[in-house]
């Protein structure tokens, strides 16, 4: 499958969340008003555009990035626009306020097996509505926005059951980009009525299969094993809710992807050893850099899903979101480091 018809434009444009992660690697997970003792710690990028732009740029992307999104008047914004500047981001779009301080997260990763908590500050994220974001003034062939349901005023719902998101992404659409959107998985009812409006203006949707199930409400995880026949009847749930190219879920085993003329496609994950984990923080948006990556560039969806699958097993070696990454070649070698896990075995429907 090519992922679109030949286009004069080119780069990707993403929009969202930019934050700071402040990673700390700990023994343990405490209760509450109990110790744990803090390993090790470590600065890193952290929200969708940034994450994904910096993996982009680590990956050897030779077309033109650039972010959109709002950042604080303070030490930890200017980092965030120094370390664009550094890895050749244009930051136009990328504003700066002084009604806020730059978000950030800290990240509480337990040193056994990287399964991290999040303590999230949404600062300057909290005030970003998009509406200086004009198309007309980029060349860019795919707006990737993310993460939904952390955009608190791209997540409210009008009256008539729209969201400053969905009217993003129709904007960019109507400009010509393709889009594509990511979401953050957040415990609540909120998935549906913020997520379903952005779907009817989606090109692509990459998202993980906890976030795929509370959106179509389809169980696909149960008992702690991967229910294939969930999964698949997920994707085209999303489909039919709007999503016009591509759905890919995506898991610890590996992801899934369904195409808008009802195409499968399975691709397992590298088998990286449990003592190489450093952290899972950001394995998701190394994930999606390497599937936009593909898309982008016209690859056979398969090689994409391989290089998203190469990509997320990069990241999860170090500690933060996008320390792990390096040059596309590099990513693609772990392969043959680490093994691919065995075949995904779709369940009869």
């Amino acid at each position: 499958m090519k992922s679109h018809s030949v286009s004069k434009r080119s780069g990707i444009l993403a929009g969202g969340n930019w934050i700071i992660d402040q990673v700390k690697i700990i023994d343990s997970y405490p209760s509450l008003e109990q110790l744990s003792t803090i390993r090790s710690q470590h600065q890193g990028t952290g929200g969708s555009p940034y994450n994904i732009l910096v993996n982009l740029a680590k990956l050897g992307a030779a077309f033109p990035l650039a972010g959109a999104g709002l950042v604080g008047k303070d030490a930890l914004g200017q980092s965030i626009l120094d370390d664009c500047s550094k890895h050749k981001i244009e930051t136009k779009f990328l504003k700066t306020t002084a009604d806020a301080a730059t978000s950030y997260t800290d990240v509480m990763t337990v040193q056994a097996r990287g399964k991290r908590t999040f303590f999230h500050y949404r600062g300057a994220n909290s005030l970003w509505d998009g509406k200086k974001l004009d198309f007309s003034k980029t060349k860019a062939r795919i707006f990737h926005l993310g993460y939904l349901l952390l955009l608190d005023k791209l997540d409210i719902v009008n009256k008539v059951g729209v969201t400053g998101a969905a009217k993003i992404l129709a904007a960019a659409q109507a400009a010509g980009l393709k889009t594509s959107i990511d979401v953050v998985s957040e415990v609540g009812d909120r998935f549906k009525t913020v997520i379903t409006p952005a779907l009817k203006f989606c090109d692509y949707a990459v998202i993980n299969e906890y976030e795929a199930g509370m959106v179509t409400g389809f169980r696909i995880r149960k008992g702690g094993v991967l229910d294939t026949v969930s999964l698949r009847h997920a994707a085209g749930a999303i489909l039919q809710l709007g999503v016009k190219e591509l759905v890919v879920i995506h898991f610890p085993e590996g992801c899934f992807a369904r195409t808008r003329d009802g195409k499968d496609h399975w691709q397992p994950s590298l088998r990286v050893p449990d003592k190489a984990i450093a952290g899972a923080a950001g394995a998701g948006d190394a994930f999606a850099a390497g599937v936009l990556f593909g898309m982008h560039e016209g690859w056979e969806l398969q090689r994409s899903l391989f290089i998203g699958v190469c990509a997320a097993a990069a990241s999860l070696i170090d500690p933060t979101c996008t320390g792990g990454m390096k040059s596309l070649a590099q990513v693609e070698a772990l392969k043959k480091k680490f093994g691919v896990r065995p075949p995904l075995e779709p369940s009869d429907d």
